[in-house]
């Protein structure tokens, strides 16, 4: 199952160009569902991994945001906040650049919140595998992944997990299965810990050491490393070389090409070959848009059936 606690409903302006302190004229709008949880629980779908996905919605924009989820086929359960739901903007050139404005979202209360972590724990009675994708809300505390973390270990259900900043400083400790940071928030991760300035591989050794598990860093176009220090265990693997149209949601699209390997009790080595092959194919199409299902056979042929999250 997947937890999206600060979803977001997404919208692209495409523009004749930006410029300042000027009108910009907006060419075509779209909105799709969003909020690195969501494009997770998409992804998966795609996969053809069924996935049960959690998450906190309010608002005008939150009542769109489960209109699209319906309208695509995601199975989600919703616990209503009273703050709207976000809307994060991206505004894309005629040359491909891209801006990102993504506010903080609603303030989630704690009564909210409690709800939120008990529909967690009910989902994960039938799941193997819980997904942590995203920010917290303001108003939950930044121990609020770690909770789960916890949480779920108890019940022996694997985590899998994708934040930043104080939310992920205070989960690692609590030994999710595996870590996925992408380079930078690796870095901001180790200068929180250690004072002398860490190499790639030494930083991720340490984060590994703390959770007792996996650590796999994703770094764009360069090789990602996946590595767990008490096995001691490194690989490295270059992606596929493509020229990316779009790189919103690709690291989502990467962790769940990881969990559909590990669900299928795939080798690390494979863990990564899923989530590089389909992290690249999703900077081939826009934001929010899956790409054809003949394009699944190439990960079908790594692995095997499905099972819930």
């Amino acid at each position: 199952m997947i937890l999206c606690a600060n979803p977001a409903l997404d919208e692209e302006w495409e523009v004749d160009g930006v410029r300042r302190e000027e009108k910009n004229r907006v060419l075509r709008k779209r909105q799709w569902a969003g909020g690195k949880g969501v494009n997770v629980a998409r992804w998966l779908g795609w996969l053809r991994v069924p996935a049960r996905l959690v998450l906190l919605a309010g608002g005008e924009p939150g009542r769109t945001l489960l209109q699209l989820l319906r309208r695509e086929g995601i199975r989600y359960h919703c616990i209503p906040v009273s703050g709207a739901t976000r809307v994060n903007v991206l505004v894309t050139d005629p040359r491909g650049r891209q801006w990102r404005f993504n506010p903080e979202g609603p303030r989630v209360g704690l009564a909210e919140w409690r709800s939120a972590v008990a529909a967690v724990v009910e989902e994960l009675q039938r799941s193997s595998l819980l997904i942590l994708s995203g920010s917290l809300p303001p108003g939950v505390p930044a121990r609020g992944y770690a909770e789960l973390v916890r949480r779920a270990r108890r019940m022996g259900v694997r985590v899998v997990l994708d934040c930043d900043g104080p939310t992920l400083r205070h989960a690692v400790p609590a030994g999710p299965f595996l870590v996925k940071p992408n380079e930078a928030e690796l870095r901001e991760w180790a200068r929180t810990f250690f004072r002398a300035e860490l190499s790639l591989k030494d930083a991720a050794r340490r984060m590994s050491e703390m959770t007792g598990g996996w650590v796999l860093v994703s770094r764009g176009g360069r090789p990602a490393l996946l590595v767990h220090a008490r096995l001691g265990i490194e690989r490295a693997m270059r992606p596929p070389h493509v020229r990316p149209r779009n790189r919103l949601g690709a690291g989502d699209a990467l962790v769940a090409g990881v969990c559909r390997a590990i669900l299928h009790d795939g080798p690390p080595d494979s863990w990564l070959r899923s989530g590089l092959l389909v992290g690249s194919m999703a900077t081939q199409y826009p934001g929010g848009v899956l790409p054809p299902r003949a394009r699944l056979k190439t990960v079908l042929r790594a692995a095997g059936g499905s099972r819930p999250l």
